[in-house]
This record gives structure tokens, sequence and C-alpha cells, in this order.
């Protein structure tokens, strides 16, 4: 425990929150995809939000635990030991499938990889909160007006940026309807 004097605050240090969404399963190709992009999540002590699960959110919770980062997995089940084994806090919703819109509300910004129908429901999640949202090798397809990598570095780089300026301006965002 440690003290401080009369007066001064302590704060904690709080990561950037970087949401991973993606499909349930995965072929090599993905899974190397979705793993690089946690271990460079975990390299930059981000938070990655994922919905714990198989695929794509396994593969990055593995890279980022490999990195020695953090990883919260919002599970859709009430069980937390259905979590993927690189998640490091699993939070069992009992939500179902409405637990994507708590994945991408935990987040300040989203990478997408992939992507099946659960994944183009919470990337609507992220345009109709203003949550930006980037894609690297998605298959989230024209509809969504987004920042596309095939770089997996390049996409966490840009998520980490959108997520700082985000923290940094407070002022509300548009939210569509």
């Amino acid at each position: 425990m440690t003290s401080h004097s009369a007066g001064q605050d302590t704060i904690a240090r709080r990561p950037l929150r970087i949401g991973v969404i993606g499909s349930a399963s995965a072929d090599p190709e993905v899974w190397a995809t979705a793993h690089a992009v946690g271990r460079a999540l975990g390299r930059a002590e981000a938070l990655l939000v994922c919905g714990g699960g198989g695929g794509v959110m396994a593969a990055a919770a593995e890279g980022a635990c490999r990195e020695g980062g953090e990883v919260l997995g919002i599970l859709p089940g009430d069980d937390p030991g259905a979590a993927a084994d690189g998640v490091s806090i699993p939070v069992a919703t009992g939500l179902g499938e409405a637990r994507n819109y708590l994945v991408v509300g935990a987040s300040e910004a989203v990478i997408a990889i992939a992507g099946g129908w659960g994944t183009v429901n919470e990337a609507a999640h992220c345009m109709k909160i203003d949550r930006p949202l980037v894609g690297v090798r998605d298959a989230l397809g024209e509809r969504f007006e987004i920042e596309r990598f095939d770089d997996p570095a390049a996409a966490v780089a840009r998520a980490l940026e959108l997520a700082t300026e985000r923290r940094s301006d407070p002022r509300p965002r548009h939210v569509a309807r």
C-alpha cells in the first residue's frame, strides 16, 4: 500500500480500450492476423476488449496475453469459465448476442477482422454511437466506409491514434438515429 501527502490525489492509470471484433471461427490466415493484432495491443499496453470466445477473439486474446497484455472478455453466457484461454478478465453477462453492444460501448476504438453477421452487428453499433472503427482484412463490405489495412500493426496504430484523439476531446459526439 502506498501513501501520499494530504491534498495529493492518486489516479489509476487507465489504458486505452481497443475492441477487437470478428469471426467466431478463424482459418490459419485470419488467426494469424488476429494474433498479430492482439500482440500489438499487448505491446502498446492497451486493454483488449472482445467477446471472449473463439476464433478472432481467442487469437487476439492469446496474442495480447503473450505480450503481457490484459484482455476483457464480455461473454454472452453465464459461465466465466467459458472464456478463451487468453482472456484475463472474463465478464459473464448472460445477455447472448446483446453483449455485442457492451463490447463496442466499452471500447474507445474498434478493429474488425474478417467477420460474419455478429461482426456486422457490432460494426453497426460502432456507427450508431460514433465509435471509431478500422478494419484489417475485414469482411464488412463497402457499406461500412472505414479505414482498412492489410497490415495488423498499421490497423492497431490507427486504432490507438483514434482512441487517443477521442479521449483528449471530451465534447459530446453526434449519435446517429
